[in-house]
């Protein structure tokens, strides 16, 4: 068994540090004893867009946090409490920390778990919520692992195919859940707000479920270029023309059947704007676009932002369109994803073949944990690269 653990951390705002820190034990945050937990060594951990929420300062932490809420490991060790898992199990992580025993949990809504953070009903690894630690590290502890861990039914199959696999932690059952609030079925048409990693997932989601035209709105033109080349429409939002206009010039009409922001708060403005942050902009546009009856996912993270030029913002108050929206009878849902709600379903399409297209799409690069602040200055850029983390060399080998 290893003895130390080293780590990507947060230092300041625009500044990750890996360091070594002890192996980590089968204790919950409190100190208080976790037999139902188990401990993982990483396997594959992700940089995710809403770690650079961490990075740029938009979402406070303290010093020292250990960064990270994608990961994907081998057990090494288990409690005495737990049954249905053993050393040697590949399994994937939920980023939402669920104990699988209050009212939510019991309901599927994971999300927002009433028990693993003593501050809200919502708690998740390397995110400053519940005080867990995340899994940009060599080893993690995770509590209530028969309920949280999904294992992957053949290891050598699972090996294969394990860059896609590793998203099953977060982005691709976040993409998917906005398209489920949003109604997205065969035929639909949808617009997509955002060609980042998990944009481009839900564009991926999108194919699976048989969606018509799927259309993706970005500034990034390499992103774009992904999705293009991956049987999708792209709308280039620093040009000077209406959302809407630019819908209307693909589908012959100015509206899509559905519509999800995968921005949030660092939304820039349209046209002559873009260069501007407007962090209300992406969910307006996925308002504007959606047709009357329609219905829009909102998976970009809102909440307080101390970076926000205004002090509405600031505080976490934005100016939504909802007057003008109103009329259309919307149908909006927003907030984190309950990822065990989706994760089992998506890996069996992954291991039988139904998302080729997913590796794609999403342009992963492997890189060691030492490259690991490199890489964040890399995403936060504008990089089209999804960076997955291997601090072990188990992906290269």
């Amino acid at each position: 068994m290893a003895n130390g653990n080293r780590a990507v951390l947060f230092d300041s705002p625009k500044h990750m540090k890996v360091e070594e820190l002890d192996f980590p034990k089968l204790e919950m945050p409190n100190g208080k004893k976790a037999p139902h937990g188990a401990i993982l060594k990483m396997v594959a951990t992700n940089i995710c867009g809403s770690d650079l929420h961490i990075y740029r300062g938009s979402f406070p932490v303290p010093q020292g946090m250990v960064m990270g809420h994608e990961m994907t490991g081998e057990v090494v060790e288990v409690g005495p409490d737990v049954e249905f898992l053993t050393e040697g199990d590949l399994v994937s992580v939920p980023f939402n920390v669920a104990c699988g025993r209050c009212r939510n949990c019991r309901a599927r809504r994971t999300e927002v778990c009433e028990t693993t953070n003593a501050d809200v009903s919502c708690a998740a690894y390397g995110f400053n919520l519940g005080n867990w630690d995340g899994g940009q590290a060599e080893y993690l502890f995770v509590p209530y692992a028969d309920f949280q861990l999904l294992r992957f039914p053949d290891k050598d199959q699972a090996m294969e195919k394990i860059r896609d696999l590793a998203l099953l932690s977060d982005i691709l059952p976040t993409a998917f859940h906005g398209l489920m609030e949003a109604g997205a079925k065969p035929g639909s048409t949808v617009y997509i707000a955002g060609a980042g990693p998990v944009g481009r997932c839900g564009a991926a989601a999108a194919r699976l479920l048989g969606a018509s035209c799927i259309i993706v709105g970005d500034y990034h033109q390499d992103r774009l270029d992904l999705v293009k080349s991956n049987g999708c429409e792209t709308i280039d939002l620093s040009q000077d023309i209406p959302l809407t206009d630019q819908i209307e010039a693909i589908l012959g009409e100015p509206m899509v059947d559905c519509a999800v922001d995968y921005v949030g708060t660092e939304a820039h403005g349209i046209g002559a704007d873009a260069q501007s942050m407007d962090p209300a902009n992406a969910i307006n546009q996925v308002l504007d676009a959606t047709r009357a009856g329609g219905a829009t996912g909102v998976i970009g993270v809102y909440g307080p932002d101390p970076l926000a030029a205004s002090k509405d913002e600031q505080q976490g108050t934005y100016p939504i369109d909802f007057g003008k929206a109103w009329i259309k009878s919307p149908r909006v849902t927003a907030g984190q994803a309950p990822i065990m709600h989706y994760n089992r379903e998506l890996m069996m399409a992954i291991l039988w073949d139904r998302m080729p297209y997913l590796s794609a799409m999403l342009n992963t690069q492997v890189i060691s944990l030492d490259e690991a602040p490199a890489a964040y200055e890399t995403f936060d850029q504008g990089s089209p690269n999804k960076f997955i983390i291997d601090p072990h060399g188990m992906l290269s080998a």
